[in-house]
């Protein structure tokens, strides 16, 4: 991956590039942004610029065969970490390793794909993939034998908040006195979910989401017209990923906004007709049925039309990117049933709703409790001014 290669983000290139350039390099950073923003091919482009001695901000500069080993994600001294489960093909004990090849296959081919798009490539998406302490054990491994080329040693951990207490716990001594010339790259979408000594141990540097125009001259260089490009980067907000998605039709959010609209239309109609809860019950028995990564990214896609509801109800219309593409559902119209009034308790319901899945809550159950809830607070009434 080169620093080339990767969209926008100039600031951070320079940085990178003339860190490694002084020798300051720091034996752990954690690299925080928002999906689609480019946080994995910015860590990959970066490895390969500090194991290949690559210099002058260009990354074909040094060890044209480093570089050559990179270009297939192969070099022997760049290790990877990510979230993984049992599946078919690994019955017990996964770690990365058993998914090589597949993580290889992503990087080059969906480099800003998110944790969803992983999930669905190793077909684990109805399950919850995790950093365990099996990976910690191989990574203590790994990083104990010396640089292959006698260089330095990269470990990416990639969605490092997926690593659970007993993970984290079993690094903590080797995030913090690593061996020499070893280097961990963390990346996390959720700073928060960091156990604070991991973070505290890490050198912290924070990605902005894509910028439009960013988004829309990549847009334009994969087929799309300049008026088209514009439309989908600004509904993009800042994820390419997403954008990609959109331009090929093949955003999962497509089927969420069908989700979405059956689900508060049968929430206006449940309020005085007992009927209609029949119909929240079966749409609940349909979700419970996904996977619990599709359920929770279904609540958050959710909670995102929420908010830009209230922005357009509050007439701010120059920061609502969101598009409902469902047919006869207009954003706009929705607007004026989420107000000061209810929005907190969407929210926290919303957010409850996730916690809950997250601990293996039986998913029926929660969303039928969601959905009525939903059908009261959808009729309460905007706070009069007098």
């Amino acid at each position: 991956m080169l620093f080339k290669d990767i969209l926008g983000l100039a600031h951070i290139k320079k940085h990178l590039s003339m860190s490694a350039d002084a020798g300051r390099i720091p034996h752990a950073q954690l690299f925080v942004g928002p999906e689609g923003c480019g946080l994995l091919p910015m860590a990959l482009a970066y490895a390969q610029y500090i194991i290949c001695n690559n210099t002058d901000g260009e990354n074909n500069s040094g060890n044209s065969v480093c570089n050559l080993k990179f270009s297939s994600f192969s070099h022997p001294d760049m290790h990877f970490a990510f979230p993984v489960a049992n599946s078919d093909k690994v019955k017990s004990h996964a770690v990365s390793d058993h998914y090589i090849h597949e993580w290889r296959q992503f990087a080059q081919e969906q480099p800003y794909g998110n944790l969803f798009d992983w999930y669905q490539l190793i077909e684990i998406e109805k399950k919850q993939g995790q950093i365990g302490v099996d990976e910690a054990q191989e990574i203590v491994k790994k990083l104990s034998l010396k640089s292959y080329e006698g260089g330095y040693k990269v470990m990416m951990i990639w969605m490092a908040e997926r690593m659970n207490n007993a993970a984290a716990n079993k690094l903590l001594k080797l995030i913090e006195e690593p061996p020499e010339k070893t280097i961990f790259l963390l990346l996390c979408q959720d700073e928060e979910q960091i156990i604070q000594t991991i973070k505290s141990r890490c050198q912290i540097l924070h990605f902005p989401p894509l910028a439009e125009d960013t988004i829309a001259k990549a847009l334009i260089n994969n087929g799309a017209s300049h008026e088209e490009a514009m439309q989908i980067a600004h509904e993009a907000n800042g994820n390419f990923n997403k954008a990609l998605d959109l331009l090929n039709q093949d955003s999962e959010d497509l089927i969420f906004e069908k989700w979405f609209v059956q689900w508060v239309r049968s929430a206006f109609k449940a309020k005085g007709n007992k009927a209609v809860i029949h119909e929240l019950i079966l749409w609940s028995e349909e979700l419970a049925k996904t996977g619990r990564e599709t359920q929770k990214k279904f609540l958050n896609f959710c909670m995102a039309v929420m908010r830009q509801a209230l922005l357009l109800n509050y007439g701010v219309d120059e920061l609502a990117y969101m598009k409902i593409h469902a047919e006869g559902f207009q954003l706009k119209k929705f607007a004026p049933f989420i107000h000061e009034n209810n929005i907190l308790t969407i929210t926290e319901e919303l957010e409850n709703a996730i916690y809950h899945i997250e601990r293996n809550g039986n998913a029926k159950i929660i969303f039928t409790d969601l959905s009525i809830k939903l059908t009261r607070l959808l009729h309460k009434k905007a706070t009069e001014i007098t």
